[in-house]
């Protein structure tokens, strides 16, 4: 009799999350599902990036340079093995990479109105800045704003769901 040999396609691919990561820094992370990770490195990336645009002192642009392309590699091979990992989990059979799994379609389903909020104030700030009402130069130095309302944003969902498990 013919053995049948049964061939696993793995779960994510390294060269797509490598080629994601290359092309638009935190996409990599994204399409592990490492959304937040994802949303992360891009803010980063793009703090660095309008860090090098402000014309500080010379030692100030060669530090951010450094730091773009070393953050900008690490964002790379972190993809590349995360998806290795994903990828031997599921060729192992773990039982956590099943459980992330399901649990990421819970989180889409519980409904959050805070990136739908978030999302319309940032458009309506920058179509003011567009018509000139506001000036960008003002939009944009307030931008670690966007990374201290995700923080919050976190930490009350953390503490509601500690608070819903206990009861």
């Amino acid at each position: 009799m013919d053995e049948k040999v049964i061939y696993r396609k793995p779960p994510r691919s390294t060269a797509l999350a490598c080629i994601l990561s290359i092309f638009f820094p935190g996409t990599g992370a994204l399409y592990n599902r490492q959304v937040s990770k994802g949303i992360i490195f891009m803010v980063i990336i793009a703090g660095l990036i309008t860090s090098l645009t402000q014309g500080p002192p010379l030692f100030v642009i060669l530090l951010a340079s450094l730091l773009l392309a070393g953050f900008y590699t690490y964002q790379i091979l972190d993809s590349i093995q995360t998806a290795k990992s994903i990828n031997r989990k599921a060729l192992l059979g773990d039982e956590e990479e099943e459980v992330e799994v399901e649990e990421f379609p819970q989180a889409v389903k519980s409904g959050s109105v805070f990136w739908g909020i978030f999302l319309l104030a940032l458009g309506g700030i920058l179509l003011l800045a567009n018509f000139d009402v506001i000036s960008y130069d003002t939009v944009f130095d307030f931008w670690p704003a966007v990374i201290i309302i995700i923080g919050v944003k976190f930490i009350v969902d953390y503490v509601y769901k500690k608070n819903n498990s206990e009861n």
